[in-house]
């Protein structure tokens, strides 16, 4: 299993709506369970850093998320552009392997 994390700063006015978009029963998770092999989300806000967030997903295998990130291409790139609205900034955190 494999993860992928991004690391959000939220505009304070947005944390309801970027967490509804991004909470593990949001607009993200939606998109993503069309896609074989998700295993789920979940979002976590940094203590002692109000305005960050993380969130981290969940895929079966990296081949699993190469074919969502291809299938699903142009409703991400319109979902992402709906939540820009949400953050000051976005870092991808790097794919990562899970140790059960």
């Amino acid at each position: 299993m494999i993860a992928t994390i991004w690391r959000f700063r939220v505009r304070p006015e947005m944390a309801t709506e970027f967490a509804r978009a991004y909470g593990p029963r949001g607009d993200w998770v939606h998109l993503f369970e069309r896609a074989p092999g998700y295993a789920g989300t979940e979002l976590l806000k940094l203590h002692g850093e109000p305005a960050t967030w993380l969130t981290i997903d969940r895929w079966q295998s990296e081949a699993h998320y190469a074919h969502a990130k291809a299938s699903l291409a142009d409703e991400y790139a319109a979902l992402d552009r709906r939540c820009e609205a949400y953050t000051y900034d976005e870092t991808w955190l790097g794919l990562h392997t899970v140790i059960d």
